[in-house]
């Protein structure tokens, strides 16, 4: 075998085996990573989609974080889930990775879901079932699950508000109650409680539903000290609003 064959046999082998540890290097950086979700706390799933608004993910999203800075409660574990390991894109332009993909990653026991309004929860985010299919399973086992917004329309397409009283986003209450004549959905309040679902009026008043449900479950101490880390005057009694739980 002359010097040249050697030569280039030996140039390919270099390569290949060059090649084969970026291969193998990008598998390890593509790697999903999920959050870390600690025990002895409320696991709250925000569910996430194109066109999301950002208020009413972030609102309740910043309250039930500041938990975990609370000393003597069950705090919470905040987290995102949506259809796609892609990065979603909220209405403002927002870019967010979803930490959990429901459609093909095992997700943890979700005690609290939230939904944000998008964009499209009037019209053909209504006509997606796997999205809908996954509110329902998630509302079997769930403590509580609570809409923001035009949230309130996904629950009605999932068939959970039948029996309850709601509310939506203002101007949106007279198209709710046509594409859902069955349900009482009420004007003039800022979120209701009914059973075990908050639907709240959206808005930067998310902020106000949200620390609705951490006075119930934690006291109003706790929710004034929370409210006031994000210097927010919190008065549950001077908040329009229905709960009917009681």
């Amino acid at each position: 075998m002359n010097k040249a064959l050697i030569l280039i046999l030996t140039t390919f082998f270099l390569y290949g085996c060059q090649t084969n540890t970026i291969e193998k290097k990008e598998i390890v950086e593509t790697k999903k990573v999920f959050p870390e979700l600690k025990k002895d706390r409320y696991n709250v799933a925000f569910l996430i989609m194109d066109g999301t608004f950002n208020t009413e993910l972030t609102a309740p999203y910043d309250i039930f974080q500041h938990t975990i800075f609370r000393k003597g409660i069950k705090p919470m574990n905040v987290f995102t889930v949506a259809n796609s390991d892609e990065p979603i894109t909220t209405f403002e332009g927002m870019r967010i990775l979803p930490d959990f993909n429901y459609i093909k990653d095992s997700l943890p026991k979700i005690d609290i879901l939230v939904i944000p309004s998008a964009e499209h929860h009037l019209d053909y985010d209504l006509n997606d079932t796997q999205m809908i299919d996954f509110v329902k399973r998630v509302d079997e086992e769930a403590q509580f699950v609570t809409s923001h917004c035009d949230g309130a329309f996904v629950l009605a397409k999932a068939g959970l508000l039948e029996g309850k009283v709601s509310t939506t986003f203002p101007s949106d209450i007279d198209t709710m109650r046509k594409m859902f004549p069955s349900l009482d959905i009420r004007k003039d309040v800022l979120f209701v409680h009914d059973g075990k679902y908050i639907t709240s009026a959206g808005g930067a008043k998310s902020f106000e539903a949200a620390l609705y449900l951490c006075e119930y479950l934690y006291g109003p101490e706790i929710a004034r000290s929370l409210a006031g880390g994000l210097v927010i005057d919190w008065k549950l009694q001077e908040v329009p609003h229905v709960i009917l739980n009681d």
